[in-house]
């Protein structure tokens, strides 16, 4: 049996994979190894400086805007892939790795109004090996296909997401990592987050669909791991009952040339 993802559009074009990053807080651990950093480097990154800014503002008292987080473009409706299909890396790519998350999913109603369908669990598949190279190539990084699970979570989404994340490999299991989500694990709400995404016009064209992913604190490649072709990614957390499957591919290489009228 074959589970569609819980969300698609009759035009691709008209939906719309977007995300944002450094919004989780991860382990106590990790969060205090995080803000030690941010107090000793005299000279913090622009990525350090981007969570600061969430833990400090990213969840604003009642009548008050937060701080806007990090945004990328992802893709199209073409990019989506459901469970059990493959994740195809471009053959450019320089990695092609997991990021175990909760995806918003939204319909824009005939007024404009962005109307929250539901949660699903997702893999916001990235090229961390470019981002890595230099931090002005995440929105590059970040132009691959992205999976969901085939559950669509009503309602409010749990404030303590806990799940795990897994690469297996010939059947094995090869690394393996408890992950979070939720705003009690979060910097950002999920309100801050959707206000910030939604306050563009064009993001609120009726008719179409958003699928926006909220941001991971853990990944393999964190931990020196990296996927092969062939390699299954696996994805589980409750409240969803089905985990996310999907093996990694590469494309064959391509070169589009451009011509001229």
């Amino acid at each position: 049996m074959h589970l569609l993802p819980p969300i698609d559009h009759a035009d691709p074009a008209h939906l719309l994979l977007s995300g944002t990053g450094l919004t989780h807080l991860g382990s106590a651990e990790g969060r205090d190894k995080m803000h030690r950093a941010a107090a000793a480097d005299p000279a913090p990154t622009d990525s350090m400086r981007m969570f600061r800014m969430g833990v400090e503002g990213g969840k604003p008292a009642p009548g008050e805007t937060g701080v806007q987080p990090e945004w990328f473009y992802k893709g199209d409706g073409s990019c989506l892939v459901a469970s059990g299909e493959p994740l195809v890396s471009p053959a450019f790519a320089l990695d092609g790795g997991e990021e175990p998350e909760i995806a918003g999913i939204y319909l824009i109603a005939a007024d404009g109004t962005p109307v929250r369908l539901g949660f699903a669990l997702a893999n916001e598949f990235s090229d961390h090996v470019t981002e890595r190279g230099n931090y002005l190539w995440l929105a590059h990084s970040k132009l691959r296909p992205a999976a969901l699970g085939p559950e669509l979570w009503l309602g409010a989404l749990p404030p303590d997401v806990r799940g795990v994340s897994r690469i297996l490999r010939g059947g094995t299991v090869l690394w393996e990592k408890p992950f979070l989500s939720g705003e009690a694990n979060m910097s950002h709400t999920i309100a801050n987050l959707e206000r910030h995404h939604f306050k563009y016009a064009p993001f609120r064209r009726p008719g179409d669909v958003h699928v926006h992913f909220f941001g991971t604190a853990t990944l393999s490649f964190s931990d020196g791991v990296t996927a092969r072709p062939g390699d299954v990614f696996e994805i589980e957390a409750a409240p969803f009952a089905l985990p996310l499957r999907n093996a990694l591919a590469v494309a064959p290489a391509a070169d589009p040339a451009v011509t001229v009228l």
